[in-house]
């Protein structure tokens, strides 16, 4: 990874991280529904903005199918799933749980024939699993149907996630990271709008409301997706997406000290065994032979 790829995969790490602490707030203030959609309009429209007036031209290409699929997965789904997961479950359990997105990724890339899954893919799947059984099975609160809804949610944004990016990836390949950010959080917040008839937003926000949602779709949102797909497009979507290792570790430790969330011997344990399934379907575990890559049909 080049010196600017680090500093990138580092930024995330540490956005990501604390956005979790941001979003319950902003989840309190505005609904989950309302919390997605201002998140990603605010944020599609900033960007839009920032390119107008820096006079950048903006280049979506003849289709706009693609941005909608990486829209309605990338950002509607996997911010409702957050949203909705994280005050049911705390945002140390939804941090753990979003350190499965890699899994996802290997086996959707492997589905589509982008990679060939070999010995150590199939052991870290089954070892991420296994830690995924930990954390759900063992957690540090009391089990009840609002926190098995709570995990099914953080699990459901997790395959968002990594479904997303792999299409982007592949589908958007030579479509700049500014266009795929732009043309996805527009999308996703216009699918999403309808939902607030469902569940509107609580109350009239204070102005700390509207300041903790600037900076969660200004700074934690659009910023850092432009850096991500930038990132995907350089050193691709599966060693992109190992950031939600880093941003497990953050995350988790903001919820113990900031928070003072209660975390289990066992969920300690399962977060291990999820980070080394994780780091062995990334290759990152010398385990024979690397997987090569096939090319995209």
């Amino acid at each position: 990874m080049k010196k600017q790829d680090i500093a990138a995969y580092l930024f995330l790490a540490f956005a990501w991280g604390l956005s979790f602490l941001v979003l319950l707030h902003v989840v309190d203030a505005f609904g989950w529904v309302g919390a997605v959609t201002l998140r990603s309009l605010v944020a599609g429209g900033t960007l839009l903005a920032f390119a107008g007036l820096s006079r950048r031209a903006l280049h979506f290409g003849p289709r706009r199918w693609p941005f909608v699929i990486v829209g309605a997965t990338t950002v509607a789904g996997q911010l409702i799933g957050l949203s909705y997961a994280t005050p049911r479950i705390g945002t140390a359990m939804a941090a753990i749980l979003v350190a499965a997105i890699p899994l996802f990724s290997m086996v959707i890339a492997h589905l589509w024939k982008l990679e060939r899954m070999r010995a150590q893919g199939l052991l870290g799947l089954v070892t991420g699993t296994i830690g995924i059984v930990l954390l759900v099975g063992f957690p540090a609160v009391p089990i009840t149907p609002d926190f098995l809804l709570g995990c099914a949610a953080s699990l459901f944004s997790a395959f968002c996630a990594a479904f997303g990016s792999n299409y982007a990836s592949h589908r958007l390949r030579g479509t700049g990271s500014l266009e795929v950010t732009i043309g996805a959080f527009l999308s996703g917040g216009i699918m999403t709008l309808p939902l607030l008839l469902a569940v509107p937003v609580p109350g009239l926000p204070s102005w700390t409301d509207v300041g903790a949602l600037l900076v969660l779709a200004c700074i934690m949102s659009a910023l850092t997706y432009v850096t991500y797909f930038r990132l995907v497009a350089s050193i691709g979507a599966t060693r992109t997406i190992s950031v939600e290792f880093a941003v497990t570790v953050v995350a988790v430790l903001v919820g113990a000290v900031v928070l003072d969330e209660p975390i289990a011997f066992v969920q300690i344990a399962g977060a291990a065994v999820i980070i080394a399934g994780c780091a062995l379907v990334l290759g990152l575990v010398p385990f024979g032979r690397k997987p090569k890559l096939t090319p995209v049909p």
